[in-house]
């Protein structure tokens, strides 16, 4: 170790640094997520939003449930994404809410994001706060009529599907096929319905039986659809991937041994 470095351990060891700095943190972490915990009850508890600010989860809602299942949203549609090293993918990020998902989980991946919205406000908010990210366009549209002419290498689909009556349902899983590549896969989650009836939230037009019911709207346009679920104490979730192609753990960067 050189001498500068000498001198720079012998400062912070005599000055208690990383004791210091631990602790500020600590307490920062604790202003933080009583902060983000306010901005939920006086947004989420008083009223019902069009869309979610993700930085809720990330700096409170994790540590205080203990729920990780926001962030396996983006890390299981992440797998679906190509493997190139740079990135050569074009990624589509429909129903993309506040561009959380498309930030922090498609855009290392991806030369291309485009993320779709039909609310003009999380449309301004993912400018503002995620498109420092050169390769990401945010585009306000209905899915409906507006998706982005493709191809797509992937579509995300993610707590949005179950926003669409069956009729929609039905209508979008063909438009968003039209506009993959021959290889590409559609990824995204949904929440299975509850077991006390009620929807989890009132702008949910259709939420889902169980696997086998979120397979059905899939397996007519795509030759390989995988669904899988997550179970929490509070609800269950879905994620699924659709393909013409291999489907994600299938591909080259994967091995299985049995």
């Amino acid at each position: 170790m050189n001498l500068k470095f000498r001198i720079a351990s012998s400062i912070r060891d005599q000055l208690k640094l990383v004791p210091l700095i631990r602790f500020h943190n600590r307490m920062l972490r604790k202003v933080n997520r009583f902060f983000h915990k306010l901005q939920f009850v006086l947004e989420w508890r008083l009223s019902n939003p069009e869309y979610f600010e993700h930085q809720m989860d990330l700096n409170w809602k994790w540590h205080e449930t203990r729920s990780a299942y926001p962030m396996e949203r983006g890390v299981f549609s992440g797998f679906a994404l190509r493997n190139d090293s740079p990135p050569k993918g074009a990624t589509l990020d429909l129903c993309c809410g506040d561009g959380f998902y498309s930030y922090y989980f498609y855009s290392k991946r991806s030369a291309k994001v485009v993320g779709i919205d039909f609310d003009p406000q999380a449309i301004n908010f993912a400018i503002r706060n995620y498109q420092i990210a050169g390769n990401i366009d945010f585009i306000v549209g209905d899915i409906r009529s507006d998706i982005p002419d493709g191809p797509f290498d992937n579509i995300v689909w993610d707590a949005a599907i179950e926003h669409f009556t069956e009729l929609e349902i039905k209508g979008l899983v063909g438009r968003i096929k039209a506009e993959l590549k021959s290889d590409g896969i559609l990824s995204g989650y949904t929440i299975v319905e509850s077991e006390h009836g009620g929807k989890h939230l009132h702008q949910h037009e259709y939420e889902f039986h169980n696997k086998e019911d979120l397979a059905r709207f899939l397996s007519p346009h795509f030759r390989n659809v995988q669904v899988f679920s997550t179970t929490y104490p509070d609800r269950t979730n879905l994620y699924f991937y659709a393909s013409d192609s291999l489907l994600p753990f299938e591909r080259e960067n994967s091995i299985i041994v049995r």
